[in-house]
């Protein structure tokens, strides 16, 4: 077999970022249409994601949120969208960009795609953050809410964390 100089692993990749980045723009000009509701998951500690110490201290590695009745101000960018949300009750603005997604989920319609979170050697602007190797996961959270896999402790938040293999067709 020859090789894949074309590298069409990373051009996938890419082209589902650009699906997500346009549905997110949809819902900037024009709402959530029906019943569609979105489970964002993303590396916190990739660089250009900006969230309160409290929410960053709370999901130290990964978070999903989810964007159907309670969101704020979403405003989409080639490369990021900002989003505010209520945690606990507190509204947080949260600054995420597209290469730091690692799953998005439409349960809707029962749409996901699982994303390799871009190498920070691939940014055009590196920070002092890195990237996690973790899989994202999301379920039936309450809107607004948010979840970290793996040894976090959720506090008093109202979030449950379940696969995105849940909504995967067999």
């Amino acid at each position: 077999m020859a090789e894949d100089l074309m590298r069409y692993d990373q051009l996938t990749q890419l082209a589902l970022r650009s699906v997500v980045r346009e549905a997110l723009r949809k819902v900037q000009r024009s709402g959530l249409p029906g019943e569609h509701h979105f489970y964002i998951a993303f590396n916190t500690k990739y660089p250009g994601v900006i969230l309160s110490d409290r929410i960053a201290e709370r999901y130290p590695r990964e978070m999903t949120v989810v964007l159907q009745h309670q969101f704020w101000n979403l405003i989409v960018t080639d490369d990021r969208f900002e989003v505010e949300l209520s945690f606990d009750n507190i509204p947080e603005k949260l600054v995420i960009p597209f290469n730091s997604l690692k799953g998005f989920l439409d349960p809707s319609v029962q749409i996901g795609f699982q994303f390799e979170v871009v190498p920070v050697e691939e940014q055009e602007q590196p920070d002092s953050k890195t990237s996690s190797d973790r899989v994202p996961n999301a379920s039936d959270q309450p809107e607004g809410a948010a979840s970290e896999q793996g040894d976090g402790d959720d506090g008093d938040t109202q979030a449950k964390v379940v696969s995105l293999d849940a909504f995967r067709k067999k």
